[in-house]
């Protein structure tokens, strides 16, 4: 499990998100959605222990899984040296990895299907595999709960839906309480089970996700009209999706 119990920080006398209650059971995928600047980063760090909080506490186990916004292409080690720094915390400040170690680091990169980039230079990797190795290395630290901030931000649109594929086997697993912030409901709607949206500072919505993503909240939270769509396709499950009802494509 892990969660924020009646959670904010603040900058000076500015909040950057206050009174945030939610608590993640592990097998289930939480999605955070806000517009920039509404502080979801913020509340992925300090939900990471990485940010102090200002009030409230911290519910988590005592090590995170945690993939940031950067995805670090300059790092010049393989694949495999970047997952197995996902063990760091359990060596010591001298220790060095041993065979436990990386028996962890393959085995994580198999469950993300990675398993062909172990030997690849890191900086060699596109955006897309990159992103799914530095979940390998989340995965590695044995936290139950995997936080990631953004994920699919800097993804072409493949490399958006092997992500969400993957995101979706790793829950299938049912060993892990998953939390992402996104900017692309579709996304939310696509793997998430629960979803909190940022409406404001101090105003927050959160559910399931079929009905905390409703065409209401979603205008209110963007700012801009949004409609919820049902796509029938031949052959396969109706898929629900969110269309922006962008002003410059209107003719």
């Amino acid at each position: 499990m892990i969660g924020l119990d009646k959670a904010g920080v603040r900058r000076g006398p500015r909040w950057i998100f206050s009174d945030v209650s939610f608590r993640l059971e592990t097998g289930r995928i939480l999605a955070v959605l806000g517009p920039n600047g509404r502080g979801k980063t913020t509340l992925i760090k300090a939900l990471a222990g990485l940010v102090p909080l200002s009030a409230g506490r911290r519910i988590a186990p005592p090590v995170i899984g945690y993939v940031s916004q950067s995805i670090g292409a300059d790092i010049p080690y393989r694949a495999l040296d970047v997952v197995v720094m996902g063990r760091a915390l359990g060596l010591g400040l001298f220790g060095a990895p041993g065979a436990t170690d990386y028996r962890a680091a393959h085995a994580a990169l198999e469950l993300v299907g990675a398993r062909d980039f172990a030997e690849r230079p890191f900086d060699r990797l596109s955006g897309g595999e990159r992103q799914i190795v530095l979940l390998a290395r989340a995965l590695a630290t044995g936290s139950p709960a995997l936080v990631l901030d953004e994920p699919a931000s800097a993804l072409d649109l493949a490399n958006q839906d092997r992500l969400l594929r993957v995101l979706k086997d790793v829950k299938r697993q049912g060993r892990h309480a998953i939390l992402f912030s996104t900017h692309l409901p579709q996304h939310a709607l696509s793997v998430s089970d629960e979803a909190l949206l940022m409406l404001s500072a101090s105003e927050h919505a959160i559910g399931p996700t079929t009905t905390a993503l409703n065409e209401g909240d979603l205008t209110r939270l963007y700012g801009l009209a949004v409609r919820r769509v049902t796509l029938d396709l031949d052959g396969s499950a109706p898929i629900d999706t969110v269309v922006p009802l962008f002003a410059g494509a209107a003719p």
